[in-house]
């Protein structure tokens, strides 16, 4: 149901986009509300209430991102700007906000809290709830209608609400005379958001909040351990059967080694599966398809019952205990794994310090057949939103748009780095190079409360003790964005129907036994037979509609 959302994971997801949020705008849910028909704010709707864009960087990137691609910075700047000169807060009156957390409670006494409300100029009353068990406290927040100032909801959890598209208009404030076209220029921070997370942020044609735009437009990577692999002689894979090979040579069970974790949402890429929204595509005919009916899809699943079956992958990831599979990479007992970009930060900080020479790198991307291009999925283009409280007035509105336009302030700013990293000699200190050194202070108060409150612009930052990660990433993505598939439902908000939503995991579970030998691949038409009949073939003429409304 929706994306894992331990704390482990979180950080993959607020990192870089990964996997379970993968969609295009388009995500999957377990909606508590079994009648859903599904529905779909139109592109025109969208495209006409979102703010102009204009780039809110301040500090030039050391590597340039090719669109969509972030930008990249290999070092923390010597010199941080002033993003925002005026004090947001100006009436006084205290400022209710509700955020998602994935570790120990913060104090109430805080001192980072205390310094940034100090630098807006007014109070912020955070309440702080367990991510993990969050979607219950918003459903009761939202049935009894009593919601904070700001309140900041994760897309996997707006997928759960029942009737959101409804509620929302109840309960929160329309934003589009405050921010659509260039209403937007009173807060120039938020002009830098994404315009594609901004479409996202459109419900029946009214801008309803502000987003948390993706870092990266990729929803995995396929990550190998170079240093490994260069050792042994064997070169990052470039086909299909280049990808086997470097499974069978780098697989040794006597050794404690296994080349690969799970890379299924890889292959399917590397075999050419369009569809990265919700599996879903229009081909040359104009007719709507789902990857599942694909010989591309058929190809993936095949491969991956072969590498299942000559046990290529690790057994503990294999088995139905599971494993954790960026430990084994980290200790060497698999060269291979898919992943959200965010995991590249993840595993290669705490790696490179302890084991000599670790160098992690994401394979270049690749199509199964020599000469036969790769597809690259999409990511949507916001994780999550903030809402603003409706009924406030137009003044406390325009104030709590100033909030989130202060802490839209982008990498490089004084603002940015006071929440993100408190106050100097009180929450941390410098590194040689300038760069943030947080202590057990800033551990105990920080709980990513103002990074929750709103949306930032996208960027991929290094340091001194990861030099390459920066260029390494913007390189890897620049050069990725080539193949970036096009979605035709781009810049419309779906809400899938409940049908599809509660077929769609049971038929990925069917294919994962597939895949691992537990039922045998003969049955895969079989399987796809009954998502069809089960869901399937009406949620194909949901999506064809969704696209002839549009004129597409």
């Amino acid at each position: 149901m929706g994306a894992s959302t331990n704390r482990r994971n979180f950080l993959g997801l607020i990192g870089l986009g990964a996997a379970s949020v993968a969609g295009g705008g388009l995500l999957t849910g377990c909606s508590k509300d079994p009648s859903r028909a599904g529905s779909a704010t139109t592109a025109e709707q969208a495209a006409g209430v979102v703010p102009a864009f204009k780039d809110s960087t301040l500090v030039p990137p050391d590597v340039k991102g090719v669109r969509p691609m972030a930008d990249g910075y290999v070092k923390y700047p010597a010199t941080l700007a002033d993003a925002v000169t005026a004090k947001p807060i100006t009436s006084g009156q205290p400022i209710s906000v509700t955020t998602p957390w994935w570790g120990p409670a913060p104090p109430t006494e805080n001192k980072l809290v205390q310094a940034v409300a100090a630098d807006m100029g007014g109070t912020l009353n955070f309440s702080i709830q367990d991510g993990n068990t969050y979607g219950d406290k918003l459903n009761t927040m939202l049935g009894a209608r009593d919601v904070p100032d700001l309140t900041c909801i994760p897309g996997w959890e707006i997928n759960k609400l029942a009737r959101f598209s409804d509620g929302v208009h109840a309960l929160f404030e329309d934003l589009t005379p405050y921010l659509s076209g260039d209403n937007v220029n009173a807060y120039p921070l938020l002009a830098g958001l994404d315009t594609k997370a901004w479409q996202d942020s459109v419900w029946g044609g009214k801008l309803m909040a502000v987003p948390f735009p993706t870092d990266s437009p990729y929803p995995t990577l396929l990550f190998y351990r170079k240093d490994v692999a260069d050792k042994r002689g064997m070169a990052a894979p470039a086909s299909l059967d280049e990808l086997y090979e470097f499974g069978k040579k780098m697989t040794n069970p006597d050794a404690g080694e296994w080349a690969f974790g799970d890379i299924f949402q890889e292959v399917l890429q590397i075999c050419g599966n369009t569809g990265s929204q919700n599996g879903w595509a229009k081909g040359a005919d104009g007719k709507v398809y789902h990857r599942y009916e694909t010989p591309e899809y058929q190809r993936a699943v095949e491969f991956m019952s072969r590498i299942y079956a000559e046990k290529l992958i690790h057994p503990d990831l294999a088995s139905t205990k599971g494993g954790d599979v960026k430990t084994l990479f980290k200790g060497g007992k698999i060269f291979m794994f898919a992943d959200g970009g965010g995991a590249w930060k993840e595993v290669l900080r705490p790696a490179i310090a302890t084991t000599p020479g670790f160098d992690m790198q994401a394979v270049k991307v690749f199509g199964a057949d020599a000469g036969k291009p790769p597809v690259r999925w999409a990511s949507t283009p916001s994780i999550m939103w903030t809402f603003v409280k409706k009924g406030l007035g137009q003044e406390r509105t325009q104030e709590l748009l100033r909030v989130l336009n202060y802490v839209a302030a982008p990498f490089g700013t004084k603002e940015y780095e006071l929440y993100n990293y408190g106050v100097e000699g009180t929450h941390f200190k410098r590194d040689a190079s300038g760069a943030p050194v947080t202590n057990d202070l800033y551990v105990k108060e920080f709980a990513n409360q103002f990074v929750f409150t709103g949306g930032r612009p996208a960027v991929i930052v290094g340091g001194p003790d990861i030099p390459n990660y920066a260029a390494d990433f913007v390189n890897w993505g620049n050069d990725a964005t080539k193949y970036l598939e096009k979605n035709p439902w781009e810049g419309i908000k779906v809400e899938v129907p409940t049908q599809q939503a509660a077929i769609q995991q049971p038929t990925d579970d069917k294919i994962t036994d597939i895949q691992r030998g537990r039922r045998p691949l003969s049955d895969l038409p079989k399987v796809i037979a009954e998502w069809k009949s089960g869901g399937g073939d009406a949620a194909r003429e949901f999506y064809a509609k969704v696209l002839a409304d549009n004129g597409r």
